[in-house]
C-alpha cells in the first residue's frame, strides 16, 4: 500500500493436506465401488490442490490453477458430502487475527477459500500492471471487475451454502465492502484513462462522482465489518472525498467553458472543502494518496483564486450556495463480472473443457445407492403388504371357510370310502420331499439365532449409552453443575434414546409373533409328522368306511358341491400364479439406470447442490404407477371370492341336507379334514417363518446402525469430557497457584512491616523546607520533654535540654543549604 494509491486483496494461506486419503477412505466405507478404480483421480486431486494453494504471486498462470481446482470442487460437491472427513485449515487474509488459523471439515469452506484467492489474484494482477498507459488502465479495470465478480459470487452463492459460520473476513459486511472497493478502484482506473485520453470535463466529472460513491459505500460496509482494518477505512474515506473534490473541480472546468462563472466559483469552493475533509485522514493514509490530495488542493486553490478575481472584477455573477448546485450525474463504467469458469464451472469440465475430465465421474453418488434402496423398500412394501398380503389374507379366509364347512374332507370320504384321496397323497408327498418338520425346526432355529444376535447388538448399544450416562453423572457430581455445564446424555442424544424404546418395541412385538407361530406348530405338529411319514401311517390314521350305496339326490348335490369346490380351487390357483408373477415383476424392477440418469441431470443443472434421496421423489411416484393395475386386483379377487363362497355355502347346505342321518363316514371325514387343514397350516407356518427371517434381517441393519451411532456418540462424549476435565484441572491449578502466591505475598508483607509507619529515605535528597520561627514566645512547658501544639515545629535547631539522654550525632559533612540529609534524622526544636 505504501507504493500505490490503490489496494489489493492479500492471499489466504493454508497447510498442506492429503485430500486423496480422506476421499479414498470415504469411498471404501460408503460406496460399493473399490477406491482403486479411481487411483488416477485421487492423484490428480492432490496435484490440483497443491498447484492452487501455491499460487501466491500475481501471474496469469495462477488463474487456471485456482479456477480449475474450484471447478473440480464444485463437481465433487455432488459426489461427496461436504463433511468428507478432512480438516481444511486456512489463515485469514484480513483483520487482526491473520496468524490464527481456521479449520473446518467442509468441502465448501475449501471452495470459498480458493475462490477468495482467485479474487485476490485478479486484484493483484490489476495492481501489478503498468497503469501509466491506456491499455494498462483498461486491463486493470477489467481485472478489478473480475475480482469483484468473484467476491460477489462468493457472497451470494457459496457462503449461504456453507452450512457453518463463515470466517470473520468472509461475512456479509466484509465481502460487500471488498466488492465495492474493487469496483471503486476499477472505476478509478477508467477515470484515469478518461483523463489521459482527454475526454471532456463534464464526462470526467461524472466518472469521478461514481468513483466517490463506490468508495463511500465501501467505507460504510467496512465500518460494519470486524475484519476491514481502520487503515483501509481511512483510505476509503480519503478517496471518497478526493473524488468528490475531483468531480466538483471537473464540473467547475465545464462551467468555465460554458461561461457559468458564478457556478464555477461555487463548485471550486466545494472542491476545496472536500479536499480539506480528505486531508483530515492524512495521519492514516499513505504518502502517495496524500501527495495526490495535496496536488489536487493546490490546483483547485489556484483556480479558485483566479475564478473569484475574474468574477469579482469582470463578470460580477452571483455565486449560488451549495444547496442550489445541481447534483452531478453519475457515469458507471464498471460492474461485478463473474468469470464463466466460476459461475458455470461444470461447463469447463469434460472432453472440450479447459479443466479436463471431471474427477470421480464413474463414482455413483451415495445418495443414488440410498435412493435405490428407498425405492426398493417402497416397492416391496407396496407389492408385499398392499397386494400380496391382501391376496394371501383372502386365501386364508378361504381356507378357514373350507375348514368350517369340513371341506374337502366330507366329499373325499364319500367319494373314496377306502384308501387315501389323491389330493391328500399329493400333499403328503410335497411335505416329505421338503422334509417338512426338519425344515420348520431349522427355520425356527435360524430365526431364533437372528433374533438373539439382534438383541445382543441392541443391548450393546444400550450398555454404551448407559455407561456414558453414568460417567457423565459421576463427573457432574464430582465437579458440580455450575462447572460441569454440558448437556446431559439424554438431552445430547435424544434421538438415540428414542430409538431404545422403538427397537425394544420391535423386539417385543416380534417375540409375540414368534410365540404364536411356535404355538401353531405345537398344535399341528402331530399331524404334520404324520403327513411327513409313510402312506401306511396315514392309512392307519384315516379310517375306512363301508362302501354304501349313494342315493341319487346325494350324488347330485355332491356333484354340485364338487363343482363349486373346484371353482374355488381354480380361483386359489390363479391367485397363486398371480402372486408369483407379481414377485417376479418386482424382482426384475431395476430402477438404478433411471436414478443414474436423473442424478446425471441434477449434476449438470445443479452442480453445487448435493444430491439427496428427496430429489428422486417424482421419479419414485412415476415408477410405482406401473403397479396400479396389480393394486386393483385385490378388490376384484375379493369380490369374486365372496361370490364363489356364497355358492359354495349353498351347495354345501344342500349336500348336508341330502345326507342328513348318514353318519357312516363321519370319522373318516374328520380325519381327512384334520390332515387337509394341517397341510394348509404347514404352508402358513412356512410363510410366517419367511416373514420373521426377513424382519430380523432388516432389524439387523437398524440395530447395527444404532450400535455404531452409540459407539460414535460415547467416543465423542468421552473426548469432550476429557477436554472439559483438563480445562477444569488447569483452571483449578491456576487458581491454587494464584491463591498460594497471594497468601505468601501477604505473609511476607506482614513479616517485613515495621512496628511504626515510616518511609525509607529516597536516593535523591529532598529539598528541605525553610525553617521559620513562631512570632509568639511559647509558654513554659508544664511537662519538660512533652511537645504541645503551641510550641510549633522547628527544624535544624539544637536539641532542648531534657532529662532524656539524646544519642550523639555522628560527625558528618555539613549539607548544602536548603537540602535535608537523611543520615541526620528528624529533629524537632
Amino acid at each position: 500500500m505504501e507504493r500505490s494509491n490503490i489496494l489489493f486483496l492479500p492471499f489466504r494461506r493454508t497447510h498442506s493436506i492429503t485430500l486423496s486419503a480422506a476421499i479414498k477412505q470415504y469411498i471404501s466405507t460408503k460406496y460399493d465401488q473399490h477406491p482403486d478404480m479411481f487411483k488416477n483421480d485421487l492423484q490428480v486431486i492432490d496435484e490440483l490442490r497443491l498447484d492452487a494453494v501455491t499460487v501466491l504471486e500475481p501471474h496469469v498462470s495462477g488463474i487456471k490453477k485456482l479456477a480449475g481446482y474450484a471447478a473440480h470442487l464444485v463437481w465433487m460437491g455432488g459426489k461427496f458430502p461436504i463433511d468428507i472427513g478432512v480438516d481444511f485449515t486456512w489463515f485469514p487474509a484480513l483483520g487482526y487475527n491473520t496468524q490464527r488459523p481456521i479449520s473446518q471439515n467442509n468441502l465448501r469452506f475449501e471452495l470459498a477459500n480458493v475462490l477468495y484467492n482467485l479474487a485476490s489474484l485478479y486484484s493483484q494482477l490489476a495492481v501489478s500492471l503498468n497503469r501509466s498507459t491506456s491499455d494498462g488502465l483498461k486491463s486493470a479495470c477489467n481485472y478489478f471487475c473480475l475480482s469483484a465478480g468473484v467476491i460477489s459470487h462468493l457472497r451470494t452463492d457459496i457462503i449461504p451454502e456453507l452450512r457453518s459460520a463463515p470466517p470473520d473476513d468472509m461475512d456479509e459486511m466484509t465481502l460487500e465492502s471488498l466488492e465495492h472497493l474493487l469496483l471503486a478502484q476499477g472505476q478509478e482506473c477508467f477515470w484515469q484513462k478518461a483523463v489521459k485520453d482527454g475526454l471532456k470535463d463534464g464526462s470526467i466529472a461524472k466518472l469521478a462522482a461514481r468513483v466517490s460513491d463506490l468508495y463511500d459505500q465501501a467505507g460504510e460496509f467496512g465500518v460494519k465489518s470486524d475484519s476491514i482494518s481502520s487503515e483501509w477505512i481511512h483510505h476509503m474515506t480519503a478517496k471518497h472525498f478526493h473524488f468528490a473534490a475531483a468531480a466538483q473541480y471537473r464540473q467547475a472546468c465545464d462551467c468555465l467553458e460554458k461561461r457559468k462563472y458564478g457556478e464555477e466559483v461555487a463548485r471550486l469552493k466545494d472542491s476545496v472543502a472536500c479536499v480539506n475533509d480528505a486531508l483530515k485522514e492524512s495521519r492514516w493514509i499513505n504518502k502517495v494518496v496524500l501527495g495526490d490530495l495535496n496536488g489536487l488542493k493546490n490546483k483547485v486553490q489556484e483556480d479558485l483564486k483566479r475564478a473569484e478575481k475574474d468574477n469579482d472584477m469582470i463578470y460580477l455573477i452571483p455565486v449560488p450556495p451549495k444547496s442550489e448546485l445541481k447534483t452531478i450525474d453519475r457515469a458507471s463504467m464498471v460492474s461485478a463480472k463473474v468469470p464463466k469458469e466460476v459461475s458455470d464451472p461444470i461447463s469447463s469440465l469434460g472432453d472440450h473443457g479447459q479443466f479436463g475430465q471431471p474427477l470421480f465421474a464413474k463414482l455413483v453418488p451415495f445418495a443414488v445407492h440410498l435412493a435405490a434402496s428407498i425405492y426398493a423398500e417402497r416397492r416391496d412394501r407396496l407389492v408385499n403388504h398392499s397386494i400380496i398380503d391382501e391376496l394371501q389374507n383372502l386365501t386364508a379366509r378361504l381356507h378357514d371357510l373350507l375348514g368350517s364347512l369340513n371341506l374337502p374332507g366330507s366329499l373325499q370320504a364319500l367319494e373314496r370310502p377306502l384308501g387315501l384321496p389323491p389330493g391328500l397323497v399329493s400333499h403328503a408327498e410335497e411335505i416329505r420331499q421338503q422334509d417338512g418338520m426338519y425344515r420348520l425346526q431349522r427355520s425356527m432355529e435360524d430365526t431364533a439365532k437372528l433374533k438373539d444376535n439382534d438383541r445382543a447388538i441392541y443391548s450393546e448399544g444400550v450398555d454404551l449409552l448407559q455407561s456414558e450416562a453414568a460417567e457423565d453423572d459421576r463427573a457432574r457430581a464430582r465437579h458440580g453443575t455450575e462447572r460441569w455445564t454440558r448437556q446431559t446424555s439424554k438431552d445430547a442424544a435424544g434421538k438415540l434414546y428414542a430409538q431404545i424404546g422403538e427397537i425394544d418395541g420391535y423386539l417385543k412385538s416380534a417375540s409375540n409373533s414368534d410365540e404364536l407361530v411356535q404355538g401353531k406348530l405345537r398344535e399341528w405338529e402331530k399331524y404334520l409328522r404324520m403327513l411327513g411319514g409313510t402312506d401306511r401311517d396315514l392309512e392307519e390314521f384315516v379310517p375306512s368306511s363301508r362302501r354304501a350305496t349313494v342315493r341319487p339326490n346325494v350324488e347330485r348335490e355332491a356333484t354340485k358341491l364338487r363343482s363349486s369346490l373346484n371353482d374355488m380351487t381354480r380361483l386359489e390357483s390363479r391367485r397363486k400364479k398371480k402372486i408369483e408373477s407379481l414377485k417376479e415383476k418386482a424382482k426384475v424392477d431395476d430402477i438404478n439406470p433411471a436414478i443414474l440418469a436423473e442424478a446425471a441431470r441434477l449434476e449438470r443443472e445443479y452442480p453445487m447442490q448435493k444430491i439427496e434421496p428427496a430429489n428422486f421423489e417424482d421419479l419414485f411416484e412415476r415408477r410405482l404407477e406401473r403397479y396400479n393395475a396389480d393394486r386393483a386386483l385385490t378388490p376384484e379377487q375379493s369380490q369374486e371370492q365372496e361370490h364363489l363362497a356364497s355358492r359354495l355355502q349353498e351347495a354345501n347346505s344342500a349336500f348336508l341336507k341330502a345326507r342328513s342321518g348318514d353318519s357312516s363316514t363321519k370319522e373318516r371325514e374328520q380325519a381327512l379334514q384334520k390332515l387337509e387343514t394341517a397341510y394348509f397350516k404347514y404352508k402358513e407356518i412356512i410363510s410366517n417363518l419367511e416373514v420373521g427371517r426377513k424382519f430380523y434381517n432388516d432389524l439387523a441393519k437398524i440395530v447395527n446402525r444404532f450400535r455404531d451411532e452409540c459407539k460414535s456418540f460415547a467416543y465423542q462424549r468421552r473426548l469432550e469430557a476429557g477436554q472439559i476435565e483438563a480445562d477444569l484441572t488447569n483452571a483449578m491449578s491456576s487458581l491454587n497457584i494464584s491463591q498460594t502466591n497471594a497468601l505468601q505475598h501477604q505473609k511476607q508483607q506482614e513479616n517485613h512491616k515495621p512496628p511504626y509507619d515510616t518511609r525509607p529515605p529516597t536516593a535523591k535528597p529532598l529539598a528541605a523546607p525553610i525553617p521559620t520561627r513562631a512570632a509568639v514566645v511559647p509558654p513554659p512547658a508544664a511537662n519538660p520533654g512533652m511537645w504541645t501544639p503551641e510550641m510549633g515545629i522547628k527544624f535544624g535547631g539544637p536539641p532542648q535540654a531534657n532529662n532524656v539522654k539524646q544519642p550523639q550525632p555522628q560527625p558528618v559533612s555539613k549539607p548544602r543549604g536548603g537540602q535535608w540529609d537523611p543520615s541526620r534524622g528528624l529533629q524537632f526544636g
